[in-house]
């Protein structure tokens, strides 16, 4: 799956803890140009409550009829669609394909340890893939290592054998940012386009005023205390833009401590160099200075916060995809 995560296993659990039985449906494979990727899912009840989507449309009421046919008993099903040009294009799509649908009712196919186990990973941040054998009837959690190359493009599907699916689990991105500065009221709005949960911090009320910066999470603490508060872990970046060492580097200290997938900091590489003369003064490393991206963002040239926030993005995207 991608980016942000639906909360299909948390519904699923809920409906069927309530006793309304609950079938999770899941897309294992489809066409190139489908409107609902890899690992896209939707929830029946034994009702005929449906949540989330498989295909935008096309195949939802066969899905649903089939799922609640699956309620209550114990094996899986492998569902195939071929969706018609005309349907395709009634979502959007310029031709026709092939989606297929995995169909695990939960306390059957998909044993409920396992679901709360999921659900307990995904809650507490923690990424995880669920592997289905599509021939037999394991069913596993499987840690990052196992996958690693999946859960770095966020990218589920059926393995090399043919036989297992593997539907990777991983927390929302997010994007800290330090300093409710121009670059951020450029920034914020690109970031969450692109996939990322976005919290601005700054201590200074006047610049991180909401009609500065609308439908977003506005933290009015130390950066430091801040950061400690909402946590950091491999699928947060933080980008510190106020230029000012009082506020940015207690930011950068947290983070260097931290398993951030990237740090990047606002300065010129003359205001990068002091930086470093004040992390190294602190104790910290060469080793661990080096995980910074100062000056801040892709040498694309840039000029205006505009630009400046499109090289970081550029920056983040790349090292989140690329390593």
């Amino acid at each position: 799956m991608t980016g942000h995560l639906e909360r299909m296993p948390e519904l699923a659990l809920e409906w069927h803890r309530a006793g309304k039985g609950a079938v999770i449906a899941t897309v294992v494979e489809t066409w190139g140009s489908a409107p609902r990727a890899v690992g896209s899912q939707m929830v029946v009840s034994g009702a005929g409550e449906m949540e989330g989507s498989v295909s935008g449309g096309c195949v939802e009421g066969a899905v649903v009829v089939e799922a609640m046919e699956l309620v209550g008993s114990g094996a899986a099903k492998l569902l195939d669609f071929g969706v018609s040009d005309d349907e395709a294009f009634a979502v959007g799509l310029a031709c026709g394909g092939r989606i297929r649908v995995l169909v695990e009712p939960v306390g059957g196919a998909l044993p409920v340890a396992v679901l709360e186990e999921l659900v307990a990973a995904r809650a507490a941040r923690r990424s995880v893939a669920y592997v289905a054998d599509l021939d037999g009837g394991a069913r596993r959690l499987a840690p990052l290592a196992e996958f690693a190359e999946r859960f770095r493009m966020d990218r589920s599907g059926v393995e090399e054998d043919g036989r297992t699916f593997v539907h990777v689990h991983n927390p929302p991105l997010r994007m800290l940012v330090v300093g409710a500065v121009h670059i951020a009221q450029a920034l914020v709005p690109m970031a969450r386009i692109a996939g990322h949960d976005v919290t601005v911090i700054d201590p200074r009320p006047a610049f991180g005023a909401a009609a500065r910066f609308p439908d977003t999470d506005i933290v009015e603490e130390w950066p430091d205390e801040a950061l400690e508060a909402l946590g950091l872990d491999a699928r947060t970046a933080v980008v510190t833009l106020t230029h000012d060492p009082k506020l940015d580097d207690p930011a950068i200290r947290a983070a260097l401590g931290a398993e951030v997938y990237y740090l990047g900091c606002l300065g010129s590489t003359r205001t990068h160099a002091k930086r470093v003369a004040r992390l190294v003064e602190a104790g910290f490393s060469q080793e661990q200075i080096a995980r910074i991206h100062a000056p801040v963002g892709l040498d694309i040239g840039a000029r205006g916060p505009g630009e400046i926030a499109v090289s970081v993005l550029a920056e983040v995207t790349q090292r989140l995809r690329r390593g």
